[in-house]
């Protein structure tokens, strides 16, 4: 990577890097996001944990409801809450990092806006967006690259290290 991707919470106590950008970004506009955020949707940049890297800091986690039962792990920072990154489903190889958080969020646009059933009407996607009023096909969307950077992080994650 030829450039930083770095990133902070609101106060400045807590810094971060990424060290490979995103494998792919969601926006995600379901009602969960809506009132954990306070704002239409969240913009999450999903990347190996293993590629966050904390630089100053050290965000406190807390675990929050959500429809399906898994636990939705959130890591902010305990002065500002400002929220930086979650753990979907406490996999703990995968993270879930709020593109708004980063230095440089307009380098990171959504690939596809998902759970736009519960999008709020005065939001207008963009013409030709990829939208799906729930989820959607991994395998169908994401770039090759990125579906063996999260497979190798999986099995490796799951001791079964791919090369």
């Amino acid at each position: 990577m030829s450039e930083a991707i770095e990133g902070g919470c609101f106060c400045g106590r807590i810094r971060y890097r990424l060290k490979a950008r995103p494998m792919f970004v969601h926006c995600c506009h379901c009602s969960d996001c809506q009132r954990q955020t306070g704002s239409a949707f969240v913009l999450n940049g999903i990347v190996e944990a293993e590629n966050v890297e904390l630089l100053k800091g050290e965000p406190v986690m807390i675990t929050l409801p959500t429809d399906s039962g898994r636990p939705h792990d959130v890591y902010r920072c305990a002065d500002c809450q400002s929220a930086l990154w979650s753990d979907y489903g406490r996999r703990k190889w995968l993270s879930f990092v709020r593109v708004a958080t980063l230095d440089r969020p307009s380098d990171f646009p959504p690939d596809v806006h998902i759970y736009t059933r519960s999008k709020l009407d005065w939001v207008a996607l963009p013409a030709g967006a990829n939208a799906f009023e729930e989820y959607y096909d991994m395998q169908a969307l994401w770039p090759k690259e990125s579906l063996e950077r999260r497979d190798r992080a999986h099995a490796k994650a799951r001791g079964q290290a791919r090369p």
